[in-house]
């Protein structure tokens, strides 16, 4: 029984997304209810550059500060959590694999030999498999089955979508994790822990993208039919706004940054020619700037970003099947009038995604259990309703999930994502 899986002392649960602007820590507590999220604790984050450790040291003070932080919120030690991973090194491929259905009914077993089939695969000695992510069943040569349990057939083949890091990216992360004092239970994807908590399961079956726009990259994730179809990681993100502010103004990046929250705008009816903000130059200096001048600066950076996006979106558009909208996550995204500009390029509609809008979306497929589905987010307070949060309280919810998950269903419908991970155990820590 479901129930039985989850004790009578509520379990917690630790997301860790260790981004280039923050580092997040979002506790969450499972019970039989579903997830909650007791608390979100960031901290300015140091030693990475485009999501990629390049100073161990510094980037291990950021994460056990962080942690700390939780730790006194809730009361109790942090010693495992489940890391976030991005960064431009990502790369992904389409894969298959088969096997003979024993028993000509196909059971967890059989899935598992077809999907062992897809493991053994060649890659670069400087690379390894991150996440195996399936993308579609095949009985006999019928396609479009999400949970092949139980079918009858011959042969069965899973479609999968195969993500490889560079080693040394991954290494470098749990290093870092390692001399903060934790141990990393599993390592998810960016784009695909965003996606957790920001978009329904009816826009994974319209077709959706995830976009989620971070401090030193943009991770996007096309679902389609309720499959992901493709994620990549782009090595744009918030940060190269302020670095252009910073250059072309010559004023100091924190300035930058500072005016960048308060005083920038992307869509030109926003724009006054007459406004004028005061802001501290390199030399210490105070001067005034044009808001006008603000927005070119900040309008140049938003149609490039949007333009490589387009490009993501096409690419995805020409094998799927067209989306039908997109999701903004990030605090990037919040930039006043960047939304309305991102409908104007990609051409769908578009919205910003707070978590709470998935809450309460998720419902059991087995009503009679008496329990929700793990995607339901419990009293999500104001705080913690953020776009910036996304990736974090996605990673949370990842790690419930094994919680709710029957043993005799395959695939979660609306949790697709690195359950192959799982089902095998491929992920290795490799320290």
């Amino acid at each position: 029984m479901l129930i039985d899986k989850i004790k009578t002392s509520s379990s917690l649960i630790a997301g860790l997304d260790i981004g280039t602007a923050k580092i997040c820590v979002v506790m969450g507590e499972v019970s039989r209810d579903g997830i909650s999220i007791l608390s979100i604790n960031s901290t300015a984050s140091s030693g990475l550059k485009k999501g990629v450790v390049n100073d161990i040291d510094a980037a291990a003070t950021s994460i056990r500060k962080a942690i700390i932080g939780a730790e006194k919120f809730i009361g109790k030690p942090i010693n495992e959590v489940f890391a976030g991973l991005t960064g431009a090194h990502i790369q992904s491929f389409a894969s298959s694999g088969s096997a003979v259905i024993e028993g000509k009914t196909a059971t967890l077993s059989d899935v598992e030999m077809a999907l062992e089939a897809v493991s053994d695969i060649d890659i670069p000695l400087d690379r390894e498999i991150i996440q195996i992510v399936p993308t579609d069943f095949i009985i006999d040569g019928q396609g479009g089955i999400k949970d092949p349990v139980g079918m009858s057939g011959s042969i069965l083949t899973v479609k999968v979508i195969i993500f490889t890091s560079a080693v040394s990216s991954t290494q470098n992360l749990l290093q870092c994790c390692s001399r903060a004092e934790l141990v990393v239970k599993d390592i998810i994807l960016h784009p695909l822990a965003s996606a957790l908590a920001s978009i329904t399961p009816q826009e994974r079956e319209s077709g959706v993208a995830v976009i989620d726009i971070g401090g030193g990259t943009t991770d996007i994730a096309i679902y389609k039919n309720g499959w992901l179809r493709h994620a990549v990681v782009l090595g744009i993100g918030g940060n190269h706004f302020t670095n252009d502010l910073s250059v072309v103004l010559s004023i100091p990046f924190q300035e930058a940054e500072r005016i960048k929250i308060n005083s920038g705008y992307i869509m030109p009816q926003f724009a006054n020619e007459h406004d004028e903000i005061e802001a501290i130059t390199i030399d210490g200096n105070k001067k005034k700037m044009r808001q006008e001048d603000i927005y070119g600066i900040l309008m140049s950076r938003s149609e490039e970003l949007l333009e490589l996006i387009k490009r993501e979106i096409t690419m995805a558009n020409e094998a799927d099947g067209y989306v039908s909208g997109a999701v903004l996550t990030g605090g990037a995204s919040l930039l006043p009038g960047f939304n309305q500009l991102a409908e104007d390029v990609l051409s769908v509609p578009v919205r910003i995604g707070y978590p709470e809008q998935i809450a309460n979306t998720y419902i059991s497929e087995k009503p009679s259990d008496g329990l929700r589905h793990p995607g339901i987010l419990n009293n999500l307070l104001p705080e913690f309703n953020h776009p910036m949060y996304a990736t974090g309280i996605g990673l949370a919810i990842y790690g419930a999930e094994p919680l709710f998950t029957d043993e005799n269903m395959l695939i979660n419908r609306n949790f697709s994502a690195g359950m192959v991970n799982k089902l095998t155990g491929w992920f290795k820590n490799i320290l």
